[in-house]
Protein backbone atom coordinates (compact mmCIF):
# COMPACT_ATOMS: atom_id res chain seq x y z
CA UNK A 1 0.00 0.00 0.00
CA UNK A 2 2.71 2.47 1.51
CA UNK A 3 5.21 1.35 -1.29
CA UNK A 4 2.45 2.03 -4.39
CA UNK A 5 1.67 5.34 -2.65
CA UNK A 6 5.20 6.66 -2.06
CA UNK A 7 7.19 5.26 -5.00
CA UNK A 8 4.07 6.82 -7.13
CA UNK A 9 5.33 10.29 -5.81
CA UNK A 10 8.51 10.17 -7.44
CA UNK A 11 7.69 12.23 -10.51
CA UNK A 12 7.30 14.98 -7.85
CA UNK A 13 10.17 14.39 -5.68
CA UNK A 14 13.08 12.11 -6.94
CA UNK A 15 14.14 10.72 -3.99
CA UNK A 16 10.80 8.93 -3.50
CA UNK A 17 12.34 6.72 -6.26
CA UNK A 18 14.08 4.96 -3.58
CA UNK A 19 10.93 2.99 -2.98
CA UNK A 20 11.49 1.14 -6.23
CA UNK A 21 14.24 -0.54 -4.44
CA UNK A 22 13.55 -4.18 -3.08
CA UNK A 23 16.34 -3.86 -0.68
CA UNK A 24 15.65 -1.19 0.13
CA UNK A 25 11.98 -2.01 0.86
CA UNK A 26 12.74 -5.41 2.72
CA UNK A 27 15.34 -3.19 5.13
CA UNK A 28 11.89 -1.17 5.82
CA UNK A 29 9.48 -4.72 6.15
CA UNK A 30 12.44 -5.89 8.90
CA UNK A 31 11.96 -2.82 10.67
CA UNK A 32 8.15 -2.41 10.44
CA UNK A 33 7.18 -6.18 11.55
CA UNK A 34 9.61 -5.93 14.26
CA UNK A 35 8.03 -2.60 15.70
CA UNK A 36 4.73 -3.84 15.44
CA UNK A 37 5.96 -7.31 17.34
CA UNK A 38 7.77 -5.80 19.79
CA UNK A 39 4.54 -3.23 20.63
CA UNK A 40 1.72 -5.86 20.02
CA UNK A 41 3.58 -8.60 22.72
CA UNK A 42 2.57 -7.39 25.79
CA UNK A 43 -0.96 -6.72 24.66
CA UNK A 44 -1.15 -10.43 22.75
CA UNK A 45 0.09 -12.49 26.10
CA UNK A 46 -2.68 -10.38 28.10
CA UNK A 47 -5.47 -11.14 25.49
CA UNK A 48 -4.37 -14.86 25.56
CA UNK A 49 -4.34 -15.18 29.16
CA UNK A 50 -8.01 -13.54 29.53
CA UNK A 51 -9.01 -16.19 27.19
CA UNK A 52 -7.18 -18.77 29.22
CA UNK A 53 -5.32 -20.24 25.31
CA UNK A 54 -2.59 -21.53 27.54
CA UNK A 55 -0.29 -24.53 26.34
CA UNK A 56 -1.44 -27.84 27.79
CA UNK A 57 1.57 -29.97 28.61
CA UNK A 58 1.96 -33.83 27.15
CA UNK A 59 1.96 -35.98 30.46
CA UNK A 60 5.02 -38.40 28.50
CA UNK A 61 7.64 -35.04 27.55
CA UNK A 62 10.26 -34.40 29.73
CA UNK A 63 9.34 -33.40 34.10
CA UNK A 64 10.41 -30.25 33.79
CA UNK A 65 8.26 -29.18 30.82
CA UNK A 66 5.27 -29.39 33.27
CA UNK A 67 5.92 -26.29 34.82
CA UNK A 68 5.27 -24.37 31.40
CA UNK A 69 1.28 -25.16 31.57
CA UNK A 70 -0.30 -22.41 31.67
CA UNK A 71 1.84 -20.46 29.49
CA UNK A 72 0.31 -18.57 26.83
CA UNK A 73 0.13 -20.59 23.42
CA UNK A 74 -1.17 -19.38 19.92
CA UNK A 75 1.73 -16.47 19.77
CA UNK A 76 2.12 -17.34 15.99
CA UNK A 77 -1.09 -14.69 15.71
CA UNK A 78 1.09 -12.32 16.42
CA UNK A 79 4.17 -13.63 13.77
CA UNK A 80 1.16 -13.82 11.21
CA UNK A 81 -0.11 -10.47 11.77
CA UNK A 82 3.29 -8.30 12.05
CA UNK A 83 4.28 -10.38 9.16
CA UNK A 84 1.21 -9.64 6.61
CA UNK A 85 1.15 -6.19 7.94
CA UNK A 86 4.34 -5.49 6.93
CA UNK A 87 4.30 -7.53 3.70
CA UNK A 88 1.07 -5.49 2.36
CA UNK A 89 2.79 -2.41 3.38
CA UNK A 90 5.90 -2.33 1.76
CA UNK A 91 5.79 -5.13 -1.23
CA UNK A 92 4.83 -4.90 -5.07
CA UNK A 93 0.58 -5.69 -4.61
CA UNK A 94 0.72 -6.42 -8.10
CA UNK A 95 3.19 -9.38 -7.69
CA UNK A 96 1.49 -12.62 -8.24
CA UNK A 97 3.78 -14.39 -6.04
CA UNK A 98 3.25 -12.28 -3.15
CA UNK A 99 -0.24 -13.01 -2.89
CA UNK A 100 -0.02 -16.64 -3.41
CA UNK A 101 2.85 -16.54 -0.27
CA UNK A 102 0.17 -15.20 1.89
CA UNK A 103 -2.56 -17.17 0.91
CA UNK A 104 -0.34 -20.04 1.45
CA UNK A 105 0.90 -18.82 5.16
CA UNK A 106 -2.88 -18.03 6.06
CA UNK A 107 -4.02 -21.38 5.13
CA UNK A 108 -1.04 -23.04 7.02
CA UNK A 109 -1.65 -21.13 9.87
CA UNK A 110 -5.76 -21.64 9.89
CA UNK A 111 -4.78 -25.49 10.71
CA UNK A 112 -3.14 -24.80 13.19
CA UNK A 113 -5.26 -22.37 14.36
CA UNK A 114 -7.82 -24.81 14.44
CA UNK A 115 -5.43 -27.78 16.10
CA UNK A 116 -4.33 -25.30 18.86
CA UNK A 117 -8.10 -24.41 19.76
CA UNK A 118 -9.17 -27.96 20.04
CA UNK A 119 -6.36 -28.62 22.18
CA UNK A 120 -6.83 -25.90 24.40
CA UNK A 121 -10.66 -26.41 24.87
CA UNK A 122 -10.26 -30.11 25.21
CA UNK A 123 -8.01 -29.43 27.87
CA UNK A 124 -4.85 -31.99 26.74
CA UNK A 125 -1.76 -32.11 24.05
CA UNK A 126 -3.84 -33.63 21.30
CA UNK A 127 -5.93 -31.56 18.80
CA UNK A 128 -7.32 -32.11 15.24
CA UNK A 129 -7.10 -35.50 14.57
CA UNK A 130 -3.68 -36.40 12.13
CA UNK A 131 -5.55 -37.59 9.15
CA UNK A 132 -7.56 -34.21 9.01
CA UNK A 133 -4.76 -32.19 9.84
CA UNK A 134 -2.43 -33.59 6.91
CA UNK A 135 -4.92 -34.29 4.66
CA UNK A 136 -5.50 -29.79 4.80
CA UNK A 137 -2.00 -29.53 4.52
CA UNK A 138 -1.99 -31.76 1.46
CA UNK A 139 -5.01 -29.56 0.21
CA UNK A 140 -3.02 -26.35 0.83
CA UNK A 141 0.14 -27.50 -0.74
CA UNK A 142 -1.38 -29.06 -3.45
CA UNK A 143 -3.50 -25.52 -4.40
CA UNK A 144 0.47 -23.96 -4.49
CA UNK A 145 1.89 -26.30 -6.19
CA UNK A 146 -0.83 -26.47 -9.02
CA UNK A 147 -1.10 -22.33 -9.21
CA UNK A 148 2.69 -23.06 -9.80
CA UNK A 149 2.17 -25.65 -11.81
CA UNK A 150 -0.22 -23.45 -14.77
CA UNK A 151 1.66 -20.55 -13.98
CA UNK A 152 1.83 -19.36 -18.34
CA UNK A 153 4.50 -17.00 -17.79
CA UNK A 154 7.18 -19.09 -16.50
CA UNK A 155 8.71 -21.74 -18.11
CA UNK A 156 10.97 -22.83 -14.74
CA UNK A 157 7.83 -23.97 -12.74
CA UNK A 158 9.20 -28.06 -13.43
CA UNK A 159 12.51 -27.73 -12.80
CA UNK A 160 14.42 -28.83 -9.53
CA UNK A 161 18.05 -27.00 -9.66
CA UNK A 162 20.74 -28.98 -8.40
CA UNK A 163 22.93 -27.43 -6.30
CA UNK A 164 27.15 -27.17 -6.81
CA UNK A 165 26.36 -27.95 -10.49
CA UNK A 166 26.27 -25.68 -13.33
CA UNK A 167 23.13 -25.74 -15.75
CA UNK A 168 21.81 -28.88 -14.03
CA UNK A 169 17.96 -28.80 -13.77
CA UNK A 170 15.86 -31.64 -13.95
CA UNK A 171 13.01 -30.62 -15.77
CA UNK A 172 9.86 -33.17 -13.62
CA UNK A 173 6.87 -32.02 -15.65
CA UNK A 174 3.38 -32.84 -13.91
CA UNK A 175 5.79 -34.62 -11.29
CA UNK A 176 6.70 -31.61 -10.07
CA UNK A 177 2.92 -31.05 -8.34
CA UNK A 178 3.63 -34.01 -6.01
CA UNK A 179 7.19 -33.64 -5.49
CA UNK A 180 5.95 -29.49 -4.51
CA UNK A 181 3.55 -30.83 -2.30
CA UNK A 182 5.78 -33.02 -0.51
CA UNK A 183 8.46 -30.04 0.10
CA UNK A 184 5.68 -27.68 1.63
CA UNK A 185 3.76 -30.17 3.58
CA UNK A 186 7.11 -31.45 4.73
CA UNK A 187 8.40 -27.80 5.76
CA UNK A 188 4.99 -27.39 7.65
CA UNK A 189 5.71 -30.38 9.90
CA UNK A 190 9.34 -30.46 9.84
CA UNK A 191 8.94 -26.44 12.02
CA UNK A 192 6.05 -28.12 13.58
CA UNK A 193 8.41 -30.93 15.59
CA UNK A 194 11.01 -28.49 16.14
CA UNK A 195 8.58 -26.16 18.28
CA UNK A 196 9.78 -27.86 21.29
CA UNK A 197 11.66 -25.95 23.80
CA UNK A 198 11.73 -22.12 24.11
CA UNK A 199 12.87 -19.94 21.22
CA UNK A 200 14.21 -23.56 19.38
CA UNK A 201 11.92 -23.32 16.47
CA UNK A 202 11.51 -19.39 15.68
CA UNK A 203 15.51 -18.79 15.92
CA UNK A 204 16.37 -21.67 13.44
CA UNK A 205 13.40 -19.91 11.15
CA UNK A 206 14.96 -16.79 11.24
CA UNK A 207 18.14 -17.80 10.41
CA UNK A 208 16.92 -19.97 7.44
CA UNK A 209 14.64 -17.08 6.40
CA UNK A 210 17.24 -14.68 5.84
CA UNK A 211 19.31 -16.91 4.14
CA UNK A 212 16.47 -17.88 1.73
CA UNK A 213 16.16 -13.93 1.09
CA UNK A 214 19.54 -14.20 0.23
CA UNK A 215 18.72 -16.77 -2.39
CA UNK A 216 15.20 -15.31 -3.41
CA UNK A 217 17.01 -12.24 -4.22
CA UNK A 218 19.37 -13.81 -6.73
CA UNK A 219 16.72 -15.12 -8.35
CA UNK A 220 14.39 -12.65 -8.96
CA UNK A 221 17.86 -10.66 -10.28
CA UNK A 222 18.65 -11.42 -13.81
CA UNK A 223 21.85 -10.62 -14.12
CA UNK A 224 23.09 -12.08 -10.81
CA UNK A 225 21.35 -15.31 -11.36
CA UNK A 226 22.97 -15.49 -14.92
CA UNK A 227 26.72 -14.69 -13.43
CA UNK A 228 25.83 -17.04 -10.23
CA UNK A 229 24.11 -19.85 -12.93
CA UNK A 230 20.93 -19.99 -10.47
CA UNK A 231 17.24 -20.12 -12.57
CA UNK A 232 15.57 -16.86 -13.04
CA UNK A 233 12.04 -16.48 -12.02
CA UNK A 234 10.65 -13.66 -12.95
CA UNK A 235 9.64 -11.37 -10.40
CA UNK A 236 10.53 -13.89 -7.27
CA UNK A 237 12.83 -10.53 -6.17
CA UNK A 238 9.89 -9.27 -4.72
CA UNK A 239 9.36 -12.17 -2.62
CA UNK A 240 12.88 -10.79 -0.45
CA UNK A 241 9.83 -8.24 0.82
CA UNK A 242 8.06 -11.18 2.45
CA UNK A 243 11.33 -12.60 4.05
CA UNK A 244 12.42 -9.75 5.67
CA UNK A 245 9.40 -9.11 7.06
CA UNK A 246 9.06 -12.54 8.22
CA UNK A 247 12.30 -11.95 9.63
CA UNK A 248 11.43 -9.43 11.27
CA UNK A 249 8.56 -10.60 12.86
CA UNK A 250 10.17 -13.78 14.10
CA UNK A 251 13.33 -11.99 15.83
CA UNK A 252 10.60 -9.92 17.47
CA UNK A 253 8.62 -12.82 18.80
CA UNK A 254 11.93 -14.09 19.70
CA UNK A 255 12.46 -11.50 22.31
CA UNK A 256 9.52 -12.80 24.42
CA UNK A 257 10.03 -16.52 23.30
CA UNK A 258 13.68 -16.95 24.62
CA UNK A 259 13.53 -19.26 27.33
CA UNK A 260 11.80 -18.69 29.57
CA UNK A 261 9.21 -18.09 27.35
CA UNK A 262 6.66 -15.78 27.64
CA UNK A 263 4.53 -17.00 25.07
CA UNK A 264 4.80 -20.04 22.46
CA UNK A 265 3.98 -19.54 19.15
CA UNK A 266 1.68 -23.06 19.12
CA UNK A 267 0.50 -24.62 15.61
CA UNK A 268 -0.87 -21.36 14.63
CA UNK A 269 2.74 -20.40 13.81
CA UNK A 270 5.02 -23.13 13.28
CA UNK A 271 2.54 -24.86 10.50
CA UNK A 272 2.35 -21.47 9.15
CA UNK A 273 5.78 -20.54 9.22
CA UNK A 274 7.05 -23.98 7.63
CA UNK A 275 4.38 -23.53 5.44
CA UNK A 276 5.73 -20.66 3.99
CA UNK A 277 9.20 -22.06 3.97
CA UNK A 278 8.29 -24.32 2.04
CA UNK A 279 6.45 -22.30 -0.59
CA UNK A 280 9.25 -19.79 -0.80
CA UNK A 281 11.55 -22.80 -1.94
CA UNK A 282 9.16 -24.35 -4.36
CA UNK A 283 8.49 -20.88 -5.65
CA UNK A 284 11.89 -19.87 -6.23
CA UNK A 285 13.53 -23.17 -7.35
CA UNK A 286 15.55 -23.85 -3.84
CA UNK A 287 13.83 -27.10 -2.61
CA UNK A 288 17.12 -29.12 -2.20
CA UNK A 289 18.39 -25.80 -0.57
CA UNK A 290 15.76 -25.93 1.94
CA UNK A 291 16.98 -29.12 3.53
CA UNK A 292 20.43 -27.73 3.72
CA UNK A 293 19.73 -24.57 5.14
CA UNK A 294 16.65 -26.02 7.36
CA UNK A 295 19.20 -29.33 8.09
CA UNK A 296 18.01 -28.74 12.25
CA UNK A 297 14.06 -29.35 11.10
CA UNK A 298 15.02 -32.07 8.69
CA UNK A 299 17.26 -34.07 11.81
CA UNK A 300 14.12 -33.39 13.74
CA UNK A 301 11.62 -35.09 11.58
CA UNK A 302 13.88 -38.06 10.69
CA UNK A 303 14.73 -38.55 14.67
CA UNK A 304 11.11 -39.16 14.79
CA UNK A 305 10.33 -41.28 12.26
CA UNK A 306 13.43 -43.64 13.01
CA UNK A 307 11.84 -43.72 16.75
CA UNK A 308 8.31 -44.56 15.95
CA UNK A 309 9.94 -47.04 13.29
CA UNK A 310 12.48 -49.05 15.62
CA UNK A 311 10.05 -49.09 18.56
CA UNK A 312 7.64 -50.45 15.98
CA UNK A 313 10.05 -52.97 14.20
CA UNK A 314 11.92 -54.12 17.58
CA UNK A 315 10.14 -52.79 20.62
CA UNK A 316 13.35 -50.54 21.09
CA UNK A 317 13.78 -46.88 21.19
CA UNK A 318 16.91 -44.83 19.42
CA UNK A 319 16.30 -41.94 21.29
CA UNK A 320 15.59 -41.17 24.79
CA UNK A 321 12.66 -39.17 23.36
CA UNK A 322 12.22 -37.81 19.79
CA UNK A 323 12.18 -35.06 18.75
CA UNK A 324 15.69 -35.03 19.08
CA UNK A 325 16.33 -32.00 21.08
CA UNK A 326 14.25 -34.23 23.75
CA UNK A 327 16.99 -36.70 23.84
CA UNK A 328 19.66 -34.53 24.79
CA UNK A 329 17.15 -32.29 27.42
CA UNK A 330 16.63 -36.16 28.86
CA UNK A 331 20.62 -36.31 28.92
CA UNK A 332 21.18 -33.19 31.13
CA UNK A 333 21.58 -30.76 28.51
CA UNK A 334 19.98 -27.37 30.00
CA UNK A 335 17.38 -25.99 27.81
CA UNK A 336 19.42 -23.11 26.83
CA UNK A 337 22.23 -24.85 25.96
CA UNK A 338 20.27 -27.08 23.56
CA UNK A 339 18.93 -23.87 21.72
CA UNK A 340 21.84 -22.14 21.41
CA UNK A 341 23.92 -25.11 20.37
CA UNK A 342 21.13 -26.02 17.51
CA UNK A 343 21.01 -22.42 16.45
CA UNK A 344 24.98 -22.98 15.76
CA UNK A 345 24.70 -25.67 13.65
CA UNK A 346 21.91 -24.12 11.62
CA UNK A 347 24.29 -21.13 11.36
CA UNK A 348 26.56 -23.20 10.29
CA UNK A 349 24.12 -25.52 7.54
CA UNK A 350 23.11 -21.70 6.50
CA UNK A 351 27.06 -20.51 5.65
CA UNK A 352 27.45 -24.07 3.70
CA UNK A 353 24.09 -23.70 1.40
CA UNK A 354 25.33 -20.43 0.38
CA UNK A 355 28.72 -21.72 -0.73
CA UNK A 356 26.65 -23.76 -2.60
CA UNK A 357 26.35 -20.54 -5.07
CA UNK A 358 29.73 -20.30 -5.82
CA UNK A 359 30.30 -24.22 -6.02
CA UNK A 360 29.17 -24.57 -8.83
Amino acid sequence: MLYSYLYGLHEIFSPFNVFRYITFRTALAVITSALITFCLAPYIIQWLKGFSLTQQIREEGPKNHQSKAGTPTMGGILIIISTLTAVLLWANLSNRYIWLMIVSTLCFSGIGFVDDYLKITRHNSKGLRAKYKFGLQILSALFVAVILYLNPQEPNATKLMLPFFKQWFLDMGVFYIPFAVFVITGASNAVNLTDGIDGLAIGLVAIAVLANAIFIYISGHARLAEYLQVLYITGAGELTVFCGALFGSAIGFLWYNTYPAEMFMGDVGSLGLGGALGTLAVITKHEIVLAVVGGIFVLETLSVILQVASFKMTGKRIFRMAPVHHHFELKGWPEPKAVVRFWIIGLVLALLSLSTLKLR
